[in-house]
Formats: structure tokens, sequence, C-alpha cells
């Protein structure tokens, strides 16, 4: 009886790591088993990275907010505390767009919250 080696299932394998291994420097791109190890790895980095994301984008609006809020002779944790009470529902990406695209507006909440 012959001898079943299951070629094709490696060979689609292989063919898959190597497929999501394009773009990637000297043997990592080309030789399966360094291929297969960065892809592992960088398989890891991307869900990190997903979650890191939001946190680093929250930072930024935070330092763009503070950074408006202060030309304006406020404080970021009293502007974002005006806010709150006066009931004014704007999250830190909105509040971040306005502060750097609509100086005015941002200016006017400011006024508001102070008063």
């Amino acid at each position: 009886m012959s001898r079943a080696k299951n070629n094709v299932a490696a060979k689609q394998r292989h063919k898959k790591i190597l497929k999501l291994a394009k773009g990637y420097r000297l043997g990592k791109s080309r030789l399966y088993r360094t291929a297969k190890d960065q892809v592992e790895k960088s398989l890891q980095y991307a869900y990190r990275d997903r979650r890191q994301k939001k946190r680093l984008f929250r930072r930024l609006w935070i330092v763009r907010i503070n950074a408006a809020c202060r030309m304006n002779g406020i404080t970021y944790s009293k502007f974002m505390h005006g806010l709150s009470e006066k009931n004014i529902e704007l999250d830190r990406k909105a509040l971040a767009h306005i502060a750097m695209h609509e100086p005015e507006t941002f200016k006017a909440l400011v006024e508001q919250v102070s008063a």
C-alpha cells in the first residue's frame, strides 16, 4: 500500500502563511518557518494594538482639549466638570475636533461653562 503524505494540505497551509507574510523583509517573506513565526507575532501585535489604539486616541483628544482650554484661561478638569454640571454631553472626540477646527465654537463652550 502506498504512503499518504498529505502534500495538498501542507502546500495550502504554506501558501496561506506566505501570503500573509508578503511585504516582510528578507527570509521572513520567503522561508516558511521564519514567515510562520513572524506572521504569528504580527497577529499578536495587531490584536494588542487594536486595543492600544483606543487608549492612544483618548490621550490625544485630552491633550488637544487641554491645550484649547488653557488658551481660553481654564483648566481641563474644570472645563470637563463644568460640562457635566451644565449637562452638555459631548464626548472627547467631538470636543477635540471642535477645539482644533472651530476655535470660536470652543470659546463659546468655555464661556458657557465658566458662567
